[in-house]
């Protein structure tokens, strides 16, 4: 990949407030492609679904990804976990080590840098996929397990 495609991905984490850390996702982590089927699948049952006509759509994304991640990504030791560099091309990149240093609302930060919230993460473990997706006129929240 050349370099600038290198610091795209690295600039977006960064604006998010995300640390970029060492280290690969664990062995026991899904592929990137296993991962984004797991939440663009047509049997994909999302956690919570929000209009994406509601006035405060973006707000309530932030609410309802801090109340179902609490017991699961972000209640990592470290506070990290992995994510896939959202926008174009982070599927290539695999899944990146990072450190939230901000702590709330994630995807109002991403939709801020990106354009839209949509985004991909992993708990350190490998084991619990956290995501939002913009599906038709609604935002989905999908949390899936990996044995």
């Amino acid at each position: 990949m050349p370099d600038s495609g290198v610091r795209d991905w690295r600039t977006t984490l960064q604006s998010c407030g995300l640390v970029i850390l060492e280290g690969d996702a664990p062995s026991s982590a899904p592929t990137p492609l296993v991962a984004i089927r797991a939440v663009a699948g047509v049997d994909v049952q999302p956690k919570v679904t929000i209009r994406e006509a509601r006035s405060d759509a973006i707000e309530e994304i932030d609410r309802q990804w801090q109340t179902l991640t609490s017991k699961t990504l972000l209640a990592a030791e470290a506070g990290e976990f992995l994510i896939l560099p959202p926008g174009s091309g982070g599927s290539a990149v695999g899944w990146v080590r990072v450190r939230d240093s901000i702590g709330g609302n994630l995807p109002s930060r991403i939709a801020a840098a990106t354009g839209s919230p949509e985004f991909l993460t992993l708990s350190a473990d490998g084991h619990h996929l956290c995501a939002v997706s913009v599906e038709e006129d609604e935002y989905w929240i999908v949390i899936r397990t990996f044995a």
